[in-house]
């Protein structure tokens, strides 16, 4: 096996149902908080002083995940994530290491242990994964992931994460988050009250239904 070329066959061992974060689509997050779990919105900012030029595909990929607003009188553009975290297990896993929602376990469950943003590699090392999962099945080929499952998945959550931006400014508004940090030096977290999470992202739903 090269960088490039990665097998994987998930061994059932939980490691990546514990002690971490993950990032939800708007409906993800309404359900997590409906079985009673946890939502956060994690936010930061990166100066935008003027327009990427068109060949820049990592500003491209920023740009449409993130919204503009001014920082005094500085152009910036916001990200806004969906996001839930557990230090410990999962509140959803069961014994046996068996998920108690795994039919409906979030797109980035479905995804590990592959990367949803293209410019991040998939390096095994950085994950919680023990050694003997990855052989067996591949994964990726020559730096493409090649699972149908796993290219499907990374594909819809990639374009959820693009078409619900504007939903997330929306509910940062809703729920007057007006804070970020700045980008690549950590995340600005926001952790409202269940109750009014849900209730906003309720009313973000309504209004999608109404448009």
């Amino acid at each position: 096996m090269t960088p490039n070329d990665i097998d994987f066959s998930c061994t059932g061992c939980g490691r990546c149902c514990h002690d971490l974060r993950i990032a939800l689509t708007v409906a993800e997050a309404a359900a997590w908080l409906q079985r009673g779990g946890r939502v956060e919105l994690l936010c930061d900012a990166i100066l935008w002083p003027v327009e990427p030029a068109p060949g820049d595909a990592f500003a491209a990929y920023k740009r449409a995940r993130s919204s503009p607003a001014l920082s005094g009188t500085l152009p910036i553009r916001v990200t806004i994530l969906l996001t839930t975290s557990h230090a410990g297990p999962c509140p959803n896993l069961r014994d046996g290491m068996r998920c108690g929602i795994y039919d409906e376990r979030p797109l980035v469950c479905r995804i590990y242990p592959a990367e949803v943003n293209p410019f991040v590699p998939l390096t095994p090392d950085g994950k919680q994964c023990p050694s003997d999962a990855w052989q067996h099945a591949p994964l990726m080929r020559s730096g493409t992931i090649v699972d149908a499952r796993t290219r499907d998945a990374i594909a819809r959550a990639s374009a959820a994460s693009e078409a619900e931006t504007p939903l997330r400014t929306r509910l940062a508004a809703a729920l007057a988050i007006d804070t970020a940090a700045v980008a690549n030096e950590g995340f600005a977290i926001h952790a409202p009250p269940a109750g009014a999470l849900l209730a906003a992202l309720h009313a973000l739903g309504d209004a999608r239904g109404a448009a």
